[in-house]
């Protein structure tokens, strides 16, 4: 098969030849169609992530394509179904599991990071009964990449761990992909959506997608005194989706009393351990909340607000790239200007 590949962390990308994989007893190999380009393989590749062991490696785990081989304690049934899986893939037996809550598995599989990823023609994954999901006949494999890490944890982070209720102010920093996805999310549940980013063009696509204010980080200096401002007493969740130590401080300090921040973006390098405020955080009985992928069992909730409309992943899709377009585009995500999700057809 052809695939990206990275023989050290930060050293050159390249597509190339490699064997075919194979797959685990209790895994299957899928022809990926198509594979979303997050900046969480971006992190992988840079050596921001604990998960990646073994060099080379092959990065991606947003992906959507058809199973073409089964292990042997996987039903034969799933031959040929066009398929996704949660970026985070629950073992299925350990407690967090048996509590209907594999995204903080004890033995979690990952691709892209705890094995080799989807940035290829081919990917075998593990755990399949447990975490395989069936895509419906009317959704496109690029519509279900781009749900990928993206749309399906913002929408865990904003209905399952925020718990947000029709009518409540919401304010979300970063409008990345996870962050424009929360912007989407936030606006289908019904709640009154502040976004929050450094330039105008993610911005406007902010607004497009039901925001309805929007604040630019260059131009206002105090980014919690502004939501409060606008919401009369500050927002009731709050998320970081970049993961930065100014905007999860922000995100915090933007919550009115016993408001809930939602941890979203990935905290790395000088962000690793941010200092938080805790005198607010105690004072006001504001809860603080990790948010880490979704649950298999959660994916038909989601397909149902994208089957009635209240939820359009295309509205995200802001390109479309070859397997070759992919090394460059990895590489270059730390400075990428555009906006939206970029999706990767093999």
């Amino acid at each position: 098969m052809r695939a990206v590949v990275f023989h050290d962390f930060g050293g050159p990308l390249a597509v190339e030849q490699l064997a075919d994989p194979s797959p685990t007893a209790d895994g299957v190999v899928i022809a990926v169609e198509a594979t979303g380009l997050c900046r969480s393989d971006w992190h992988g590749w840079r050596g921001h992530d604990d998960d990646i062991r073994s060099l080379p490696h092959v990065p991606g785990h947003e992906l959507a394509g058809s199973v073409v081989e089964v292990g042997r304690d996987v039903s034969r049934g799933w031959l040929g179904h066009r398929v996704t899986i949660p970026f985070v893939a629950g073992c299925g037996a350990c407690p967090e599991c048996n509590a209907s809550q594999p995204q903080v598995c004890d033995h979690q599989y990952q691709p892209g990071f705890t094995g080799w990823g989807s940035y290829a023609e081919l990917v075998a994954v593990r755990y399949a009964e447990a975490n395989l999901v069936a895509l419906p006949d009317s959704m496109t494999s690029i519509t279900a990449a781009s749900l990928g890490c993206r749309l399906a944890t913002a929408y865990r982070a904003v209905a399952h761990q925020a718990k947000v209720n029709p009518g409540e102010w919401v304010a979300i920093h970063g409008c990345g992909g996870v962050g424009l996805s929360a912007v989407m999310v936030a606006g289908a549940l019904g709640t009154r959506v502040i976004a929050v980013d450094v330039r105008d063009e993610p911005l406007a696509k902010a607004r497009q997608l039901g925001a309805e204010h929007t604040l630019n980080a260059r131009e206002v200096d105090d980014i919690p005194s502004a939501i409060r401002e606008l919401t009369g007493r500050g927002a009731h969740a709050s998320f970081d989706t970049l993961g930065h130590r100014a905007t999860m401080r922000n995100s915090i300090l933007s919550l009115r009393k016993r408001g809930r921040h939602v941890q979203v973006g990935l905290l790395a390098g000088d962000d690793l351990d941010p200092p938080t405020p805790w005198g607010r955080v105690i004072g006001w009985e504001l809860e603080l909340l990790g948010s880490h992928g979704m649950a298999t069992a959660a994916y038909p909730e989601l397909f149902a607000h994208i089957a009635a409309g209240r939820i359009d992943p295309t509205g995200l899709l802001d390109r479309t790239l070859t397997l070759d377009e992919a090394p460059a585009a990895l590489a270059s995500l730390d400075d990428y200007h555009g906006c939206g999700v970029a999706v990767i057809e093999p």
